[in-house]
């Protein structure tokens, strides 16, 4: 008994100190008071998190523990609903996404939480120099993309134009970030945000794989061996096998009736493999464009299939009807473990892959007029 005790009494130091908090965040906010409520939603080093705090007084407080630089989303919501300002229909998008590591961070507004002032940060100010650098972030294009369309009248919502303006402004935002964060990369490479400019890159701009793994290679070694760079090392791999040339990898879900269907279903024709989601703004944006190019050619051999990463079947159908899409649609209700997106090495949305009658991959993350000009070369 006095050995089980001495062992307990060993143990609860140790336990003490696993449970201190390594970062602290404080902050003000005007002077609001229930029902708003602030959220946190983050990730460290593959372990994801989320609280919230009442406010009282306009103040809140979060503590926790991370094992390195977190990258978060934090939101304020005057009505104390999590993300119903953001995406429903008031589109105020009090929302920020910034990355901390383990630090005493005090935040300070008088009015929202998209103007407040960050101290105590280190890593938020090596973030904000960074964004300068590089441009907005592709979480931040999406959220005022979705912002605008949530402001937008009804006769722009049914407006062509509206949207396709809308999805060339995203479209020119992200080419150009993605290019300065190779420039970034290839200055910085002892930088966190080096990684993690080379991780959007390739997941959320569309940068080849090709282009970012001798930048990869070149990072200092304990960012290549940290969760996020292994986590881009097998990512950058995954894209071997969706390069331009290859055969397109055949996988099966389920259709919005619950029948199996194949993308081998398809061979013969040209098919456009259109990740998307009902949540993401700039898959919408596009799905007049896609009506458009659907109408001109799916009689002439083209075919395109959905594939969305959503994990409510609800909102998934509720999307498709709305905007009145009319190809094959697919899913397996994962959402994002989807097994069709590991497989192709997404890591966003929208995304797509353009195969040939072969089944060989011809052409990738053709949005906007991009996708108009390959398929007027292909079928004209």
């Amino acid at each position: 008994m006095k050995l089980k005790i001495l062992m307990l009494a060993t143990l609860l130091p140790v336990m003490a100190i696993a449970q201190t908090p390594n970062f602290t965040i404080t902050g003000k906010i005007g002077n609001l008071n229930a029902p708003a409520k602030m959220y946190i939603d983050y990730n460290s080093e593959g372990e994801g998190k989320s609280d919230s705090a009442t406010l009282v007084n306009g103040a809140f407080k979060f503590t926790g523990n991370i094992a390195g630089i977190a990258n978060s989303r934090m939101t304020l919501s005057r009505e104390g609903i999590r993300d119903k300002e953001i995406y429903g229909t008031k589109g105020l998008g009090d929302v920020v996404y910034v990355s901390f590591g383990k630090e005493k961070i005090q935040i300070n507004s008088p009015d929202s939480l998209y103007n407040a002032k960050w101290t105590g940060s280190k890593v938020y100010n090596e973030m904000l120099a960074f964004d300068k650098q590089v441009g907005p972030t592709v979480m931040t294009v999406h959220h005022n993309a979705n912002v605008a369309i949530n402001r937008s009248s009804p006769a722009q919502q049914k407006d062509t134009a509206y949207f396709k303006a809308l999805d060339k402004q995203v479209q020119a935002l992200r080419i150009a970030r993605g290019q300065k964060m190779l420039v970034f990369a290839k200055n910085n490479p002892n930088s966190y945000f080096a990684l993690q400019a080379l991780s959007e890159s390739v997941s959320g701009y569309g940068v080849k794989s090709d282009m970012v793994l001798p930048l990869f290679n070149k990072l200092s070694e304990p960012l290549r061996l940290s969760y996020t760079g292994q986590g881009l090392y097998k990512l950058l791999n995954a894209h071997i096998v969706t390069a331009i040339g290859v055969n397109a990898p055949n996988f099966t879900q389920q259709d919005v009736n619950g029948k199996s269907v194949s993308l081998v279903d398809f061979k013969g024709k040209y098919v456009l493999i259109e990740f998307w989601a009902s949540w993401c703004s700039p898959c919408r944006a596009e799905s007049p464009n896609l009506l458009k190019q659907y109408a001109s050619f799916k009689d002439k051999g083209f075919e395109i299939l959905g594939v969305s990463v959503d994990s409510d079947k609800a909102k998934w159908l509720e999307a498709i009807k709305k905007d009145g899409l009319t190809w094959p649609q697919i899913s397996d209700l994962k959402g994002w473990d989807n097994e069709a997106r590991k497989v192709y090495g997404i890591s966003g949305v929208p995304a797509n892959f353009l195969v040939s009658p072969e089944g060989k991959i011809i052409g990738s993350h053709l949005m906007g007029e991009a996708l108009n000009k390959k398929l007027a070369e292909l079928m004209n």
